[in-house]
């Protein structure tokens, strides 16, 4: 249950990063500040993603 949960908790966070980056190399942001808006959301995705594969890595320790 909980893999399941991780894994699509994890595409989620994947494919949004995905979008985010995508805009930001096609020269979607308007000016610096849009830009710099991205790189945080994108930052801040990666951190989310590193903790959720550190639980489930945890979580799956535990059970053992």
């Amino acid at each position: 249950m909980i893999n399941n949960f991780v894994a699509v908790l994890r595409e989620k966070i994947r494919e949004d990063m995905n979008n985010y980056a995508d805009d930001v190399a096609t020269g979607t942001c308007a000016d610096f500040g849009a830009y710099k808006e991205l790189c945080g959301v994108i930052r801040g995705l990666a951190t989310a993603e590193r903790h959720l594969l550190d639980l489930a890595e945890k979580l799956e320790k535990d059970d053992e």
